[in-house]
């Protein structure tokens, strides 16, 4: 992939930028397969592996979320990144967001220049609008989110939204979301829905997952599509009658993995995400798919005997499972565990504290094209 922006020094967040995509993918399969081989000869031998060949995705517009910083001036609004001088650089038309969303980033600029929204000058700390968020459904439906230092340019917001849906009628949700503090992050607690619709129906063959505004998606939806189906495939490979989705965002492990007869219980500290996933199963007539806003860690230590599933599947953040729960899945009756990471050294760690549980299949799917960045799905199983 060519990236003008690259090429030009303005922006170097794709750091693989310019290398082969052929290479870009074999550095990243040899890379976690040295690092799982080292984590289970640790556990006591890497038993019989077998590894898939590598998913790989388009190398460009394939970003189905653009988290654009708004600078530069109410006549001249950039979306993109800040500069190291804290200056707004224009990025409306990076290569590696879908095409809907390019599409839709310079129609959201000259909407804030149209409107009058005031950009957040961030070496002054003036100003009112941080960030554009964009997400597109593999549909082509767009939610759309507007990051706001205060409530004072909601009403503009409100009194222009019919002139916003009209020259970018994807957007079927709209908000407003109010971040008063000062800090390096993109999004505050309290989020004003301005649409009558409040969730992207995220659609994936059969599987319909609600979005929410402040849930987490993966990123790429064709790869996600095949992290959803292999992972599927292994848990009906075992056919356990219960299972577990520990970290389970919006549902999408639960959902996909649900079948007649199976107990499945997902589990996420975000109680928006709860609500979308419970949306999803009540659409779907899932009866035996439950979701409840919990800790994962917490949830399985409060877990009683006869409680335990017989399988689990984990897809937690880049700080991985960690010690705490590691430890209890060792200890416990599970018997196949599911481990889906995006960081391949947290999850090495993981599985070295699990050697009761050898590793029985791996795949690694790059999610992240022109990045380091990857996922990499495994199936363990108890001996």
């Amino acid at each position: 992939m060519q990236c003008d922006y690259f090429d030009r020094g303005v922006c170097r967040s794709c750091t693989l930028m310019g290398q082969p995509y052929a290479d870009q993918v074999l550095d990243k399969e040899l890379r976690t397969r040295e690092l799982l081989h080292d984590a289970v000869e640790h556990a006591g031998g890497p038993g019989a592996v077998t590894w898939l060949p590598a998913i790989t995705s388009p190398e460009s517009g394939y970003r189905n979320k653009a988290k654009m910083v708004v600078g530069g001036s109410v006549q001249h609004p950039t979306v993109g990144i800040l500069d190291h001088r804290q200056r707004g650089v224009d990025l409306r038309h990076c290569g590696i967001c879908t095409p809907g969303i390019q599409r839709a980033l310079p129609v959201l600029a000259a909407f804030v220049a149209d409107v009058g929204l005031i950009p957040y000058d961030v070496a002054a700390r003036r100003g009112e609008l941080k960030f554009v968020l964009v997400t597109e459904s593999p549909d082509g439906e767009l939610m759309v989110r507007f990051v706001l230092r205060s409530e004072g340019q909601l009403p503009r917001l409100r009194d222009h939204l019919d002139r916003l849906r009209t020259v970018l009628p994807q957007a079927v949700v709209v908000t407003a979301n109010l971040l008063p503090e000062h800090k390096a992050v993109t999004e505050g607690d309290r989020e004003v829905v301005l649409t009558a619709q409040e969730t992207l129906p995220m659609r994936f063959g059969d599987v319909t997952m609600h979005l929410r505004p402040q849930s987490f998606f993966q990123t790429n939806a064709s790869v996600a599509a095949q992290l959803y189906d292999q992972a599927s495939t292994w848990i009906d490979e075992v056919a356990p009658a219960s299972m577990w989705d520990l970290y389970c965002g919006v549902g999408g492990f639960a959902l996909h993995a649900a079948r007649p007869g199976r107990s499945v219980t997902g589990i996420e500290t975000s109680r928006e995400a709860i609500r979308s996933a419970a949306q999803s199963a009540r659409e779907a007539g899932l009866a035996d798919v439950r979701f409840a806003a919990d800790d994962a860690t917490e949830h399985a230590l409060r877990a009683r005997p006869g409680m335990v599933p017989e399988l689990v599947v984990v897809n937690p953040p880049r700080r991985g499972i960690g010690e705490t729960l590691a430890t209890w899945l060792e200890e416990s009756d599970v018997q196949h565990l599911v481990y889906s990471s995006c960081n391949p050294v947290t999850l090495a760690k993981d599985l070295a504290r699990m050697p009761s549980l050898r590793l029985r299949r791996a795949r690694v799917l790059d999610m992240f094209p022109q990045t380091g960045h990857l996922e990499a799905v495994t199936l363990l199983s108890r001996d």
